[in-house]
């Protein structure tokens, strides 16, 4: 696998990922007629547009085959994030190739870029009910901050996400 900075050539095999991520990973979780209704072209769209102003920084992992996993990354969005937060947007794989490393490569290049940037902690917000990806971030170093910190709306169905955070020191 090669982790690279993401093209804009890149953003349908990028929506690809997002889509089948999105439907297996939520399933259960995020009502299925949402999960069902994903659109790939619109999902491109919205990363080609992500792609061409630079933000949020995205990072794909590469195999023989092309594009297999993503991360979305810049400075926090949270806007009582103490200043030199940084924040992961978004980190799918596909299904395929989970429990494969391929998310901890990309999490590893995504924080050595923060790093760089300046930033000496980082953020993610993730779905309470997602034990899956729960499970993998504490794997990887982060920690719950607040449970549940907030509710979000998808698919017409209130959801608790959690705040995740961890030292880059």
């Amino acid at each position: 696998m090669k982790i690279r900075p993401a093209a804009v050539e890149d953003a349908l095999r990028i929506a690809v990922v997002h889509v089948s991520a999105w439907r297996a990973a939520y399933r259960g979780i995020v009502p299925s007629e949402y999960l069902d209704g994903l659109s790939v072209t619109s999902r491109e769209t919205m990363w080609r547009e992500c792609l061409v102003k630079g933000r949020p920084e995205l990072f794909v992992s590469e195999a023989t085959d092309g594009v297999v996993g993503f991360i979305a990354f810049g400075a926090s969005r949270d806007v009582d994030a103490p200043s030199g937060t940084g924040e992961i947007v978004a980190i799918y794989v596909l299904p395929s190739l989970w429990s494969t490393g391929v998310g901890q490569g990309l999490c590893s290049a995504a924080h050595k870029r923060l790093v760089a940037r300046g930033f000496d902690r980082v953020t993610l917000w993730v779905l309470a009910d997602n034990e899956r990806a729960r499970r993998f971030y504490d794997a990887a170093g982060f920690r719950p901050v607040l449970e549940p910190a907030r509710t979000i709306e998808i698919g017409k169905r209130a959801l608790a996400e959690v705040l995740y955070e961890m030292s880059l020191g």
